[in-house]
């Protein structure tokens, strides 16, 4: 298996749990923040929808510059969440079908200005950002959602308002 495999098979089955987190979001709070320096819940909903897919196709680049920044997305729907989910997920995986090993292994490096801030192979490039930087503003989306009083969907394991294993010792 190779490592793009690997990570391929990880970003689909998290996918499907960001996906369950995602068709919660209310409609009616999009515009909705905990704190004036804060995302709106939809800006935040958009930013974990796009991640994977945007991070794995500027990985294909070996230099990215980062002067315009991702800037932030103010959905009109959860349908254009979900959409832009699930585009991203199709971007993400073609991306790493592209990849063998030695590519994945190479180097990436992000510019601002002109002046190399960042400098890593491209396997952690992809961990850290397209994954586990995903993993974080679910995360984050979660705490969100129980503010606005919102059941959450089991993640890693029962939620307080959804036990799967409870589910499946009953069915």
């Amino acid at each position: 298996m190779t490592i793009a495999n690997s990570m391929y098979q990880e970003l689909e089955q998290e996918a499907a749990t960001t996906r369950r987190l995602l068709e919660r979001v209310p409609a009616d709070q999009l515009n909705w923040r905990p704190h004036a320096k804060s995302r709106t819940l939809g800006q935040l909903a958009m930013h974990v929808a796009t991640v994977p897919g945007s991070l794995a196709e500027l990985s294909h680049h070996d230099t990215f510059p980062f002067e315009n920044g991702p800037q932030e997305v103010d959905p009109k729907s959860v349908q254009e969440i979900l959409a832009a989910h699930d585009a991203g997920l199709l971007r993400a995986k073609e991306q790493l079908g592209r990849m063998d090993d030695t590519k994945i292994q190479g180097a990436w490096i992000g510019t601002f200005g002109g002046k190399q801030i960042l400098s890593m192979p491209r396997v952690a490039l992809l961990r850290s950002i397209m994954l586990n930087h995903t993993y974080h503003h679910r995360g984050q989306l979660s705490v969100y959602l129980r503010e606005r009083n919102v059941p959450l969907p089991s993640i890693y394991g029962p939620s307080a308002d959804e036990n799967p294993f409870l589910a499946a010792a009953q069915s």
